[in-house]
């Protein structure tokens, strides 16, 4: 077993918008060669991985997997704002240093319940968030936040726009559980930032790689947010056949 931790987050041309560094300082920018120097030039921590390597964010997730030097990989998006947690009806934002003890907590408590898998809640929301549910094993959990114990999954490629979802139904369809720590939560800029996959989203983008991932999983797993009469909501809506929370 290789012990430690690394904390690793994938960047493509935002050597001036990248700033997860601030909150995490122990964070390494996954940087393609030909890109490194720019964000070297601004003083940001650089794990420089080849140019074959970029341009899909599931190939650079999986080249972080394979060279990680330990077993427990986090792998966050580069504009982490900070964790925030719910205590209640109240919200607290953590300091780093609580952060980085909770991310130790997290991994112990996954290898307890022999997940290989963990994360946290995807949006802010109190609502989403119950305190009777405070862990769940069958929900969805992201890419901004994932913590991999000695991963056995691999990002499908063909998905750079849904990476996330199907690496998720991967682990839940191989080991049947994965944890997602609900009263957790990541802040940070997503959709809105210059570079990286916005580089190549575009709706159209968006919805070829919603089929592909509906096509890969089939209709009752992966299933569309209609409650939107207006605008077109890029997140599918997962349903896993597995009983639990």
């Amino acid at each position: 077993m290789k012990e430690g931790l690394t904390i690793a987050a994938p960047s493509w041309k935002r050597a001036d918008g990248a700033f997860t560094h601030r909150y995490f300082d122990k964070v390494q920018y996954v940087v393609c060669k030909s890109q490194a120097e720019a964000y070297r030039e601004n003083d940001l921590p650089v794990w420089e991985c080849p140019d074959s390597a970029q341009g899909n964010v599931g190939r650079v997730r999986n080249w972080i997997l394979d060279n990680s030097k330990t077993d427990n990989v986090l792998i966050l998006d580069d504009d982490i704002n900070y964790i925030g947690r719910w205590n209640g009806n109240k919200l607290a934002r953590m300091s780093t240093e609580d952060a980085y003890e909770f991310i130790e907590g997290g991994f112990n408590l996954a290898k307890q319940l022999d997940v290989r898998f963990w994360g946290i809640n995807i949006i802010p929301d109190k609502g989403a968030y119950r305190e009777y549910t405070p862990f769940s094993f069958n929900n969805v959990v992201l890419g901004p936040f994932g913590g991999f114990l000695n991963a056995d999954c691999r990002y499908d490629e063909t998905l750079p726009l849904k990476e996330d979802y199907d690496i998720c139904l991967q682990m839940l369809n191989k080991h049947r559980k994965i944890l997602r720590i609900n009263y957790a939560h990541y802040v940070c800029k997503q959709h809105t930032n210059k570079g990286g996959c916005a580089d190549y989203r575009t709706i159209q983008k968006e919805k070829e790689q919603f089929d592909l991932l509906q096509k890969k999983w089939g209709s009752k797993i992966v299933k569309r947010d209609n409650g939107s009469k207006t605008n077109y909501d890029i997140n599918p809506i997962i349903k896993v056949p597995i009983n639990g929370v």
